[in-house]
């Protein structure tokens, strides 16, 4: 597949590889340099060396290892945040087990790319990206937003809970997007028409400001909108890759 579509002018999407492998460098540069619509601008093989041609060569796209020598990806993306460009940063990373991923997307980073899936989803992933949105796929969905669920609800001084304007009902929708409810399970949970729970959630979009059903389920548990009335579905998540760019209509 192809990124041609994303092209507004005859230039190519410019990427920038960060992993201290060089043998996995080489193979993305391969696999990258098989569309003619992106172009491999630069290799690093640590994070001080990214941060640094990012700088020379303002790429579009920054895939980022997380772990790496000299600077860590954490800490790439650390200084890439102080930094006024427009590279988006998206982790190539082995599991999804560890803190550092939401830690990674707190600081900016869009999506989450597992590395045994690169050759299968590293086009599909850029073209999301590239779109502005995010980038997490199925595998890697649960792990983050459990994360983050665990982040959430660690000890500590309970401030008020913020609605952001949202309706009871909208926030018992908020619940079941999180639980990876699709929009008919949705209707049916709650005795309401497709067209309703649509409805619900493009007003639940425009309250919080976000553009597609991944974005608001990273918003729900950072800012503690869930409910705790549903239950989380472990057979069926809406957050697979085809679907986390699609906006109330999924």
């Amino acid at each position: 597949m192809t990124l041609d579509t994303l092209q507004t002018t005859t230039s190519s999407i410019k990427v920038l590889i960060a992993d201290d492998h060089p043998l996995f460098r080489q193979a993305l540069r391969t696999l990258l340099e098989s569309d003619p619509a992106l172009e491999v601008v630069g290799e690093a093989g640590d994070g001080r060396e990214a941060i640094r041609l990012v700088r020379e060569l303002r790429p579009d796209i920054l895939l980022l290892d997380l772990v790496m020598p000299v600077a860590s990806g954490l800490e790439t993306l650390r200084e890439l945040s102080t930094m006024s460009c427009s590279t988006r940063a998206l982790l190539l990373t082995a599991e999804v087990g560890d803190t550092d991923v939401v830690d990674a997307l707190a600081l900016g980073a869009r999506g989450v790319v597992m590395k045994h899936n690169a050759c299968e989803l590293l086009f599909k992933s850029i073209r999301t990206v590239m779109s502005g949105q995010y980038w997490v796929g199925r595998e890697c969905m649960g792990s983050v937003i459990g994360k983050m669920r665990d982040r959430a609800s660690a000890p500590g001084p309970e401030p008020p809970r913020p609605t952001f304007g949202l309706t009871p009902r909208e926030l018992e929708v908020v619940s079941t997007v999180v639980g990876g409810y699709p929009n008919g399970d949705i209707a049916q949970k709650f005795s309401i028409s497709v067209k309703t729970v649509k409805h619900h959630l493009t007003n639940i979009f425009d309250k919080v400001g976000v553009s597609n059903r991944l974005e608001l389920a990273l918003f729900a548990v950072h800012h503690r909108l869930e409910t705790g009335s549903s239950t989380t579905r472990t057979d069926k998540r809406d957050f697979s890759g085809t679907e986390i760019a699609s906006s109330a209509s999924s």
